[in-house]
C-alpha cells in the first residue's frame, strides 16, 4: 500500500513537473524540472525515495501555497500558456544576447577605413611627378664622390631638403648657392655614397663641339614663390603619385624622352611647358634634354 501511494505521489510529481517546467520558486531557488530529475534517478523503493518524496510534497505544497490553489487543484490554462510564452521569451533573449542583441541597441561596428585616394593612372606621365620651386641654401662637397654636391634647399616645406646632385664638373660653390631651380619632389629618397638624397635638381644639357657637356638649371620667374608646383600648360592640374608609385612604375624614365626646351629655352615636355603662376620657366640651352 505504501508502495502504491509512493508511485501516485511520483505520478503527481512528474505531471507537476511537465506542466511547471519553466517556474522557479524564487524564495527557495527550487525548480520543479530539477527536482523531478533528481527524483527518478533515485533507486526505488527505499529511504532515499522517501526523502524525495518528502521533498517533492513540500515543493508542491508550497507552489499552491504561492498560487493561491487548493491541494490537488489543476493549474489554470491562461497561466500554463503565459507560462509557455515566457519560456519563450527567455529563450530568444537569450539568442538576442548572443547575437550581440539583447533588446538594446546593437554595438555600432567600427567604420571601415578609407583609403587614400586611388592615383589617377588616366593623366598624363608629365602630371604625375611634382617639381617644385626651389633656393639652394647652403651647398659643401660630398666627402666621398668626386662629381657629387650636397645641397639644402628651401621649397616652402618645414624643413630644407638635402640632394645630392652630380654637378661639381659645371658649377662651382659659389655658383651654386642661392641658386633659384626646379625641384623633382615626389621621386623616392635614394642613398647616393652615403648620402641620402630627397629628389633630384632639373638641368638641361647639350653637347659640346669637343664632346663634352654643357648643362644648366632650369629656373622658375624671379618672383615665383619657393614651393610653387609647376603645372604645364594645355594639361590638367597634376595629381603627383606617391615616390614609391613613381618608382614602380617608372614614371620619371617614361617622361625623359618628352622633356626638352624649345627653341626659345622654355622647359617642356612634349611641347607643353613648365609654368608656374608667374610664367614660365626657362633656361639658356635650347633645344636640349632636360634630365
Amino acid at each position: 500500500m505504501a508502495v502504491s501511494s509512493n508511485l501516485r505521489k511520483r505520478e503527481i510529481g512528474t505531471t507537476v513537473s511537465r506542466d511547471l517546467a519553466s517556474i522557479s520558486i524564487s524564495s527557495r531557488s527550487i525548480s520543479i524540472s530539477s527536482h523531478s530529475s533528481e527524483l527518478e534517478q533515485l533507486p526505488c523503493p527505499n529511504a532515499t525515495m522517501s526523502s524525495g518524496i518528502d521533498l517533492l510534497d513540500d515543493c508542491i505544497a508550497d507552489l499552491e501555497a504561492k498560487l493561491h490553489l487548493s491541494p490537488g487543484e489543476a493549474l489554470p490554462e491562461s497561466f500554463s500558456a503565459a507560462a509557455a510564452g515566457g519560456d519563450k521569451k527567455q529563450q530568444k533573449k537569450k539568442k538576442d544576447k548572443k547575437q550581440g542583441g539583447g533588446g538594446g541597441k546593437q554595438k555600432a561596428k567600427p567604420p571601415k577605413k578609407q583609403k587614400g585616394n586611388a592615383a589617377n593612372d588616366d593623366q598624363p606621365d608629365i602630371c604625375k611627378l611634382e617639381f617644385k620651386v626651389g633656393q639652394i641654401s647652403k651647398v659643401w662637397i660630398h666627402p666621398d664622390a668626386d662629381k657629387l654636391y650636397c645641397e639644402e634647399i628651401e621649397c616652402g616645406e618645414p624643413e630644407p631638403r638635402q640632394i645630392a646632385s652630380g654637378l661639381r664638373p659645371y658649377y662651382t660653390e659659389e655658383e651654386m648657392l642661392n641658386q633659384r631651380l626646379l625641384v623633382v619632389s615626389n621621386l623616392k629618397p635614394k642613398n647616393l655614397v652615403g648620402f641620402k638624397s630627397h629628389g633630384m635638381v632639373l638641368c638641361a644639357a647639350e653637347a659640346n663641339e669637343d664632346g663634352s657637356e654643357n648643362v644648366k638649371f632650369v629656373e622658375p620667374p624671379a618672383d615665383a614663390p619657393l614651393g610653387e608646383v609647376i603645372t604645364f600648360g594645355g594639361l590638367p592640374t597634376p595629381e603627383p603619385f606617391s615616390g614609391a608609385q613613381v618608382e614602380k612604375k617608372k614614371i620619371f624614365k617614361a617622361c625623359l624622352p618628352g622633356m626638352k626646351t624649345t627653341d626659345e629655352g622654355l622647359a617642356a615636355w612634349n611641347g607643353y611647358v613648365f609654368m608656374t603662376s608667374v610664367g614660365p620657366c626657362k633656361t639658356s640651352i635650347k633645344g636640349g634634354a632636360m634630365r
